[in-house]
């Protein structure tokens, strides 16, 4: 959690109910399975996109995050798996440092942090299964990622992951003759089979209409809290976050400043975030 704002007590799943004597128990801590601190990023050209962002990410929770388009939202996401490296800061997963390692280090980090990208980012010319299967490039040796030669077991999970997303029978079209829904179904696909210990999900509706932006919303959603991975995802989507988040984090000029249920996201607090309020974002009566 960002020490800049508090959290909303009833966000996030597990947390006991405590009562006077004779109430229940607590559990044992949760553990953090993301945990970013002090995270900042300035770009060449001047921009802080970061600037000290700290938060973390524990069981299985969905945490969405909202702000105005360049408020940091996809360059804190980015910097979480070193695709934009930070200028400082510390990001720890199941607590291993990932802003020190590099070479095979960072790979086999990678491969626990599966992203879903806004632009579906499929190889056009492939399959699906073989847009699918390379979730599973990082397991296997660089000749048979060439040959595309997977093990059993991997042809096998990508067949179920295909159906678990409603893509039986798809299998062998070619990602180019998909529409959008269906596209970002199969990166939501490439990502689970992955087996990652927390889905990074940035703009995943940004492309798609309203209808296919809700169901593709309600199956990651679904499908992460059926693996017992937690999600941070980005989204322009206030309503959307609204449906389906349990906790969202706002963020305003590379800083969060708002952290808690959805059930907060008041006009006064959305005003905080984005200065003024979204109209299709304004809370109904």
């Amino acid at each position: 959690m960002s020490e800049a704002t508090t959290r909303d007590a009833t966000a996030g799943p597990g947390r006991p109910e405590l009562g006077g004597v004779g109430g229940a128990i607590p559990g044992p801590p949760i553990q953090s399975v993301l945990a970013v601190t002090d995270l900042a990023k300035t770009y060449p050209t001047g921009d802080r996109a970061l600037r000290g962002v700290s938060l973390t990410v524990e069981g299985h929770d969905a945490v969405f995050i909202i702000g105005s388009s360049g408020a940091g939202k996809s360059t804190l996401l980015r910097c979480l798996n070193r695709l934009i490296e930070p200028d400082r800061g510390s990001v720890r997963l199941d607590g291993e440092e990932i802003t020190t390692l590099s070479g095979r280090a960072l790979r086999q980090a990678r491969r626990r942090m599966a992203m879903i990208f806004q632009e579906f980012n499929l190889v056009e010319r492939l399959t699906v299964m073989e847009n699918v299967l390379s979730g599973r490039l990082g397991y296997v040796s660089l000749w048979k990622a060439w040959r595309r030669r997977f093990p059993p077991a991997d042809v096998e999970a990508a067949y179920r992951t295909l159906e678990r997303v409603g893509l039986e029978g798809f299998e062998n079209k070619r990602a180019d003759a998909l529409s959008g829904g269906q596209r970002q179904r199969v990166g939501i696909a490439r990502a689970l089979v992955q087996r990652p210990r927390i889905l990074l999900v940035d703009e995943p509706t940004s492309s798609l209409d309203p209808r296919t932006s809700e169901a593709v919303m309600r199956l990651i959603v679904e499908l992460a809290a059926e693996d017992g991975i937690p999600a941070l995802v980005n989204i322009h989507d206030v309503p959307l976050a609204r449906l389906f988040a349990r906790r969202v984090i706002g963020m305003r000029a590379g800083v969060i400043v708002y952290d808690g249920s959805a059930t907060g996201l008041t006009a006064e607090t959305l005003e905080r975030i984005y200065g003024a309020v979204p109209a299709a974002a304004e809370p109904g009566p």
